[in-house]
């Protein structure tokens, strides 16, 4: 039988092995039809059908971010705000002043005219101290403006920001979150943990939806240049209604015909489990689906927020471990609630106690319940691990979703909140795979860009994407190969939600969602991976990218 389309290549990497191989890929109806010797091709050629041939380009399956929070990531840079990592308080505003000129000015009731930015790290800056308000209140005395934290756990808002959020002294923040107050105890403008997610929510509600759907269709053609073909759109709250999850922006686009990503959309988990259940009931074709939960169980290490075992290398105070943000008894009452109705549940973890706690209740969920019926139990980020939970993560049947640019983002930052002995156990990508733990690559973006050939060269390379530093690679021993990082940014993502019968591998029977690459990016130098550039990227057979 001839094919549609054959595609063909004198370098495929199938997903299987560690090479890539001279093959012909026949394509009916947008599904892999057959996979066979380029040698081969006559025949799957007929009169009609449209052949491809990349000569000794790199064609890979589609790579697929396993983590993405696509609302922010898609606003954040765009014509209604901006991303800027500054080198201190000064400089954040000053950027944002410049980037306030470029916006319609405020109409007033109804419309403030907010400045939004996101990327600030306080962390990052020489006087690494958290601001206040008291320098944009100077800059901006009558336009609201908020500043989203690079690491999305924190807001930063001017007083008027804080009184169109309707936030006053007298507010009290919601469970999970906190205010910041000076010695008098007024608000600084600074918002902590589930109450920075909540008023973000609040605040990107009030954005138009015809705006945000021409955010969301450009980011996608985005995605689409990097050959992505599919993201996990992961809940950014653990407030109900807050979490930044648009189905209906996703369905429009659908219907429309504009939606050349496959969209996996993971909602807060609550007790009322039917925020899910009506988004699977209607969410059931190939490009739309919802294949489970998503919650938070701490915040991250730099704010010491991420719950530890042990105290923190520089305590800000006797004792000083972080903390859950959802009790260790309610997380394992909201899990198993979920896994008796067959829901898959990912889990926000990066300190090292909130990780094990995790695995504890997905242990008992799988004894007790089985594999979920859609996608698959799945711990996120999994920054620092106590070598005794690696192989608990595989018999629990549990996917790690990490972020490889995480592992170089701030390089003194684990050393100095961690200390050097858990510093250099964090982020065993090559652990993982050793113990045969499931690993999904993504990028949590916006905390960084959604860059595909940063997320393979910091899983391989474990340098930093503008500076390549350090030279040897920030603990070099926890590398992987470059066919581990593929399949893991393939394979490992369709594991995630549960698709790796219809994804994630060159093999006849999957959706024919492909990327072809001017390097060979099993066995270029190191250094081309980021110089690589996708000329292709094809979803259900069709080319969405190139040519």
């Amino acid at each position: 039988m001839s094919a549609e389309r054959v595609i063909v290549s004198e370098r495929v990497f199938t997903g299987t092995g560690d090479h890539a191989h001279a093959l012909a890929i026949g394509i009916n109806g947008g599904t892999i039809t057959a996979v066979v010797p380029a040698d081969q091709r006559e025949a799957l050629i007929g009169p009609q059908t449209e052949v491809a041939d990349y000569g000794d380009a790199l064609i890979t399956y589609g790579l697929h971010d396993a983590h993405e929070h696509v609302l922010h990531a898609a606003l954040f840079p765009s014509a209604l705000a901006t991303q800027y990592v500054g080198t201190s308080e000064e400089d954040e505003i000053a950027h944002l002043v410049e980037f306030a000129k470029t916006l319609p000015e405020p109409k007033g009731a109804g419309d403030p005219g907010w400045v939004l930015a996101h990327g600030w790290r306080s962390s990052l800056w020489a006087d690494p101290t958290t601001p206040t308000n008291a320098r944009l209140n100077a800059a901006f005395p009558d336009r609201p403006v908020a500043l989203y934290s690079g690491d999305s756990h924190t807001l930063w808002l001017n007083d008027r920001g804080l009184a169109e959020l309707g936030i006053d002294d007298a507010t009290e923040p919601p469970a999970g979150g906190s205010f910041d107050r000076d010695a008098q105890g007024h608000l600084t403008g600074v918002l902590h943990e589930a109450a920075s997610m909540a008023y973000v929510a609040r605040l990107i509600g009030m954005l138009p939806d015809d705006a945000l759907l021409a955010v969301y269709r450009d980011y996608i053609r985005r995605l689409n240049a990097m050959g992505i073909t599919a993201v996990c759109d992961m809940a950014l709250s653990l407030i109900p209604g807050a979490d930044s999850i648009r189905p209906d922006i996703y369905q429009r686009l659908l219907d429309a015909g504009e939606l050349t990503v496959r969209a996996h959309l993971f909602p807060t988990l609550t007790d009322d489990e039917s925020n899910l259940e009506d988004m699977q009931a209607a969410l059931t074709g190939p490009f739309l689906r919802a294949p489970g939960f998503k919650q938070f169980f701490d915040g991250v290490s730099s704010e010491h927020t991420a719950w530890c075992s042990e105290e923190y290398a520089n305590p800000r105070f006797s004792g000083d471990v972080g903390r859950p943000t959802v009790p260790p008894e309610r997380m394992r009452e909201l899990v198993l609630a979920a896994a008796s109705r067959g829901h898959a549940v990912r889990i926000h973890t990066i300190g090292d106690a909130a990780v094990h706690a995790a695995i504890d209740i997905f242990d008992e969920a799988y004894r007790t319940y089985g594999a979920p019926t859609q996608g698959a139990n799945t711990m996120e980020h999994i920054e620092d691990i106590q070598p005794a939970d690696i192989a608990r993560l595989a018999q629990a049947h549990v996917v790690a979703s990490v972020q490889p640019p995480h592992v170089v983002l701030n390089l003194v930052q684990p050393d100095r909140d961690l200390g050097p002995d858990r510093a250099a156990r964090m982020w065993p990508f090559d652990e993982f795979e050793r113990a045969g733990v499931t690993t999904a690559y993504g990028t949590d973006a916006p905390v960084v860009g959604p860059s595909s050939m940063d997320v393979l060269y910091t899983a391989v390379a474990r340098k930093t994407p503008a500076g390549h530093e350090p030279q040897a690679g920030w603990h070099p021993e926890h590398d992987v190969t470059r066919a581990q990082a593929l399949r893991a940014y393939t394979l490992g993502s369709a594991a995630a939600v549960g698709r790796t019968d219809a994804l994630g591998t060159i093999a006849t029977g999957r959706w024919a969602d492909l990327a072809v690459w001017d390097h060979d990016l099993l066995t270029c130098h190191e250094d081309q991976i980021q110089q690589t550039r996708c000329l292709a990227t094809y979803v259900v057979g069709q080319c969405v990218y190139g040519q």
